[in-house]
C-alpha cells in the first residue's frame, strides 16, 4: 500500500490523524518522520510535524493455524501409540464413580474447580466493567449552579498556570452547557503543549481546575477543559479504534489488549463494543496502567 502524507501541529497529532485516516491501530501503523516540527519562539517560526504512513503488511493467520493443527495431530498419534504399547490394567470398581463419591462424601474436584473458575472470571469481568463505568454515575448527580465567583476563580487559576509556562497569549472563554457543567475553552498558539501525549496534560489541568471549583462553593461542580476541539476528536478516534480492534479479534480469533487509558476513555471502548455480540470487553491492571482487553465470545 502506498504511503500517505499527514501533517499536524505535533508528532503525536500527526500519528493519531494517520491512524484515523487509515483505520488501523498503532501496532499496525508503519510511518516515517519527515519533519518533527518545532514550537518556535512564542509561536514564531513554528513548523508542523510531517509523517509518511501506511498500513503494515499482515502475516497470514491460516498457515499458523494449520501448523498448530498438524502438531496437535502428531501429538495425538504418539499418545495413541504409547497407549497401545502399555499393558492394560483392569481395576475392579465396586460402585460407579458418582455412587462411590456419594458414599464417601467426595466430590469431583476438577469439575467443581472449573465451574468456580468460570463463575469467578465472569464476576471479575463484570466488576471491571462496572468500575470503568463509575464515571457515568457522576453525570447522574445533581450539579450545583455555578456561581460567578467560581467562574472567575477558575479563569484566574488557568491564567496563572499559563503564565507560569510562558503561554500568555491564550484566550479563555467560559460557558455553562445543558448539563449544568462549566466549560472552559482555551484558544491560542501551540496548544499541543496543553494537550500533551494522548491528552494527559489536558486531563491533569482539568482535574486541578475541578478541585479549585469545588472548593469555592457548596454542591458538586463539574468543569470541562478543552482546546482545539480535542475532546470530540479523541472520542471519535477511540470509537474508530474500538471497531477496528473488534474486527481484528473476529478475524484472528485472538484477544487484543489496548494501551493504558483513563476511566473515561475505557468507558468509551466498553460502550462502543457493548452492542457487539461477537466480542466482550474487560479491564486488567492497576491505575494508571489499567487497560481494556477485547476477547472473542466463543460460546455463541
Amino acid at each position: 500500500m502506498d504511503y500517505i502524507t499527514v501533517s499536524a501541529k505535533t508528532l503525536d497529532d500527526a500519528i493519531t490523524e494517520a491512524l484515523v485516516q487509515l483505520g488501523v491501530t498503532s501496532d499496525k501503523l508503519d510511518y516515517e518522520v519527515i519533519e518533527k516540527g518545532s514550537a518556535g519562539f512564542f509561536g514564531i517560526g513554528m513548523k508542523q510535524a510531517v509523517i509518511k504512513a501506511r498500513r503494515k503488511k499482515e502475516e497470514p493467520v491460516k498457515e499458523e493455524i494449520k501448523k498448530e493443527e498438524n502438531v496437535t495431530e502428531v501429538k495425538e498419534v504418539k499418545e495413541v501409540k504409547m497407549a497401545e504399547d502399555k499393558p492394560i490394567k483392569e481395576k475392579p470398581e465396586r460402585y460407579p464413580k458418582k455412587e462411590y463419591n456419594r458414599r464417601h462424601n467426595k466430590k469431583d474436584n476438577k469439575k467443581d474447580n472449573k465451574k468456580e473458575n468460570r463463575r469467578d472470571t465472569k464476576k471479575d469481568r463484570k466488576e471491571d466493567v462496572k468500575e470503568d463505568i463509575k464515571i457515568q454515575e457522576k453525570k447522574e448527580l445533581v450539579l450545583a449552579s455555578v456561581e460567578d465567583n467560581t467562574i472567575a476563580t477558575c479563569k484566574k487559576f488557568m491564567e496563572d498556570v499559563l503564565a507560569c509556562i510562558g503561554m500568555k497569549d491564550v484566550t479563555i472563554t467560559t460557558s455553562i452547557d445543558d448539563e449544568g457543567a462549566l466549560n472552559i475553552n482555551l484558544d491560542g498558539e501551540n496548544m499541543g503543549l496543553l494537550i500533551g501525549k494522548r491528552g494527559q496534560t489536558l486531563d491533569s489541568l482539568q482535574y486541578l481546575t475541578n478541585r479549585v471549583a469545588n472548593k469555592m462553593q457548596d454542591g458538586y461542580v463539574r468543569v470541562k477543559l478543552d482546546t482545539e476541539d480535542y475532546r470530540r476528536r479523541r472520542k471519535q478516534t477511540l470509537e474508530n479504534l474500538a471497531k477496528n480492534i473488534a474486527s481484528k479479534v473476529k478475524r484472528t480469533r485472538r484477544n487484543v489488549s489496548l494501551e493504558p487509558m483513563n476511566p473515561y476513555e475505557r468507558r468509551i471502548i466498553h460502550s462502543v463494543l457493548q452492542s457487539d455480540p461477537a466480542v466482550s470487553t474487560h479491564s486488567e491492571g492497576e491505575e494508571p496502567y489499567r487497560r481494556v482487553v477485547v476477547t472473542l465470545v466463543r460460546n455463541r
